[in-house]
C-alpha cells in the first residue's frame, strides 16, 4: 500500500546558500523504523527531480524520531543570486511530505490508531 508521507511524519525545511535543508519527524515513534526504511536519499533525490542538481545527504536521528537531508544545488544558487520562487527552500518540506512510500497492511493499521 503507498501512503504519502504526511500521514507519518511532519518537516520542517530551510536553506544554506545553494543547499536546502529538510528535516522529516515521525509523528509517532513507531513511524521512525518506516521513514527510515523508505525514505533513502535517492528516493528524495528522485522525488524532487530535476530541482536537486547535487546530491541528496541523509543523516538519521533516532533518538529524535527524525532524518535530516541536504538538497545539494537545488536553490539556483541561493537566497540572494537566485530568481527561484522558493529561494530558501521554504516549501521543500511541503514537497517531501507529498511523497508517496510503501507500507505493509499491518503499518497501515497503526496509522488508524
Amino acid at each position: 500500500m503507498r501512503v504519502e508521507l504526511l500521514k507519518l511524519a511532519h518537516a520542517r525545511s530551510g536553506d544554506k546558500g545553494d543547499t536546502a535543508n529538510v528535516g522529516l519527524i515521525a509523528l509517532k515513534e513507531e513511524f521512525y523504523p518506516i521513514i527510515a526504511r523508505e525514505v533513502t536519499s535517492d528516493r528524495v533525490k528522485e522525488h524532487f527531480g530535476p530541482i536537486v542538481k547535487g546530491e541528496v545527504e541523509r543523516f538519521e536521528l533516532p533518538n529524535l524520531g527524525a532524518l535530516n537531508f541536504l538538497l545539494h544545488g537545488s536553490l539556483g544558487g541561493g537566497g540572494t543570486l537566485s530568481l527561484m520562487t522558493d529561494a530558501q527552500g521554504k516549501t521543500f518540506s511541503t514537497a517531501l511530505l507529498r511523497m508517496k512510500i510503501e507500507i505493509t497492511e499491518e503499518e497501515a493499521k497503526s496509522l488508524e490508531d
